[in-house]
């Protein structure tokens, strides 16, 4: 699962390490991003495209938007059979940009959040899908899913699931909605190499989604339980 997330970089930024052809919203950083919040995705419709969206897919044949808070992400095994999922992931894959993401660490009879990352500190993309969903009144909204799949070895103690972070060479073949041959697709959703990673105690102040600041994401001590004889 994914359900709280880090980008820390400027649309200009993300544009460069991410040969974006242009910059439709300017999204500003945030260190404490979370469900139905807008997430910065790129889109390749003939031109690579940064936008925003909500994250929380909305399938188009909806009939009510909340759906989305149940729909953060989309388990890799189960895209090409589930309903909300199956299109979007022939026709509609995009980038979600991040630095990290959260998961809680159960340290004694509490939860301590840890701070996933690359070691280089190189930002990295999420493998998503989106749809637009037009609701009777207003105008159209654009959601996003994060795709999941196996833990590898850093974050299997934690949770048994982790967001498909795509490799830099794989990025391009997944915006390529000309590729929709099953195997090939899934084979990009592997588990990203535990190696490459690193995670660290993070301050308390992240479980609270009114927190965004630089400070979520230094690294602080943990107290260990002490053991009572």
């Amino acid at each position: 699962m994914c359900g709280r997330f880090v980008r820390k970089r400027s649309a200009s930024s993300i544009a460069a390490d991410f040969g974006v052809d242009e910059v439709v919203d300017d999204l500003q950083p945030s260190f404490n991003i979370a469900p139905t919040h807008d997430v910065a995705v790129i889109v390749n419709n003939g031109t690579q495209r940064l936008v925003a969206m909500r994250w929380g897919l909305v399938p188009a044949w909806a009939t009510d938007p909340t759906v989305g808070s149940k729909l953060i992400n989309a388990r890799a095994e189960s895209l090409a059979e589930k309903a909300a999922f199956k299109e979007a992931f022939k026709r509609r894959r995009c980038l979600i940009v991040a630095d990290g993401f959260y998961e809680w660490q159960k340290i004694g009879k509490d939860k301590s959040p840890l701070l996933i990352r690359l070691k280089s500190d190189q930002p990295f993309a999420f493998a998503g899908l989106y749809e637009m969903w037009t609701p009777p009144w207003g105008e159209p909204m654009t959601t996003c899913t994060i795709i999941t799949t196996e833990p590898n070895d850093l974050v299997r103690p934690v949770h048994d699931r982790m967001p498909a972070i795509l490799p830099k060479k794989l990025e391009s073949l997944w915006l390529n909605d000309t590729v929709r041959d099953f195997h090939p697709l899934m084979d990009m959703l592997a588990p990203y190499p535990a190696e490459q990673m690193e995670a660290y105690p993070v301050s308390s102040l992240v479980n609270s989604v009114k927190n965004d600041s630089p400070a979520l994401i230094e690294p602080v001590q943990v107290e260990q339980p002490r053991l009572l004889f």
